[in-house]
């Protein structure tokens, strides 16, 4: 697991997901009809509101620092009976239980490092897939552009602002294995005072596997998965060659 999570404060302050994607999956969880599993499921950013809307969700995560998280948050909520954590990992899980929608958000799928991970993940999914239920996740779509744009640079992903009157700066390093098609991520977060004076610095790293569109339906379909539906946005695009993110939803073949 990546250090980079030990750290929820600041994953929940940065990371706020992609435009849409948590409607994206509340309306596929409301019209599944049945129980949510969230693989990867963090501090519960998708879990909650799905909870919140009356839904009965199981939230997987390897991280027991961003389960801490979520549980506090789905309290503060009200929504605690509805929400069941489970600290697990996607590649080797057992719940004893099937769902009508299995998700795996904000691409956490491209933590699976190794092609015999993806695989053991998705027949962990496929043993837990009720009758009828669907898998949906997204992945972003690899450009070569902009690989080589981002190779071996210190990029500003965002500058975030505190209620104290403190910044936080998040800054990404990123290096490529393109044999391995791995993405490895050194990310430091840099916090300021209102007057400019760095009071905390903290350095995590994690690692990406980047799938290609033709790649990732060869995969789903040799693990007994069909690509049922496949999107370019969050709204329901088509997926095309501009698309930079890939919302994929798969049924049993």
């Amino acid at each position: 697991m990546s250090d980079m999570y030990r750290w929820a404060d600041y994953y929940d302050l940065t990371q706020r997901g992609m435009a849409g994607d948590v409607e994206f999956y509340l309306d596929m969880a409301r019209h599944a009809g049945g129980e949510v599993l969230d693989l990867a499921c963090g501090t519960g950013r998708t879990s909650i509101p799905m909870a919140e809307a009356g839904l009965s969700v199981t939230g997987l995560d390897l991280s027991s620092e961003m389960l801490k998280r979520a549980q506090e948050k789905a309290e503060k909520h009200g929504v605690a009976d509805r929400l069941r954590l489970i600290q697990g990992d996607m590649r080797s899980f057992d719940l004893q239980k099937t769902f009508s929608l299995i998700m795996i958000p904000f691409r956490s799928f491209l933590h699976l490092l190794y092609i015999q991970e993806q695989m053991k993940a998705l027949a962990c999914i496929r043993k837990h897939m009720a009758p009828g239920g669907k898998l949906v996740f997204n992945v972003f779509v690899p450009k070569i552009s902009h690989l080589y744009e981002e190779r071996e640079k210190m990029s500003l992903r965002g500058t975030f602002r505190l209620e104290t009157g403190e910044e936080v700066a998040m800054w990404d390093y990123t290096r490529y294995d393109h044999f391995q098609q791995l993405s490895e991520v050194t990310r430091t977060y840099e916090r300021t005072s209102p007057d400019g004076v760095v009071t905390e610095r903290v350095v995590g790293r994690f690692t990406l596997r980047y799938i290609f569109p033709a790649e990732l339906h060869h995969l789903l379909r040799l693990n007994g998965f069909k690509v049922t539906q496949r999107y370019g946005s969050f709204d329901k695009k088509p997926f095309d060659s501009s698309s930079s993110e890939l919302i994929v939803v798969a049924e049993l073949l």
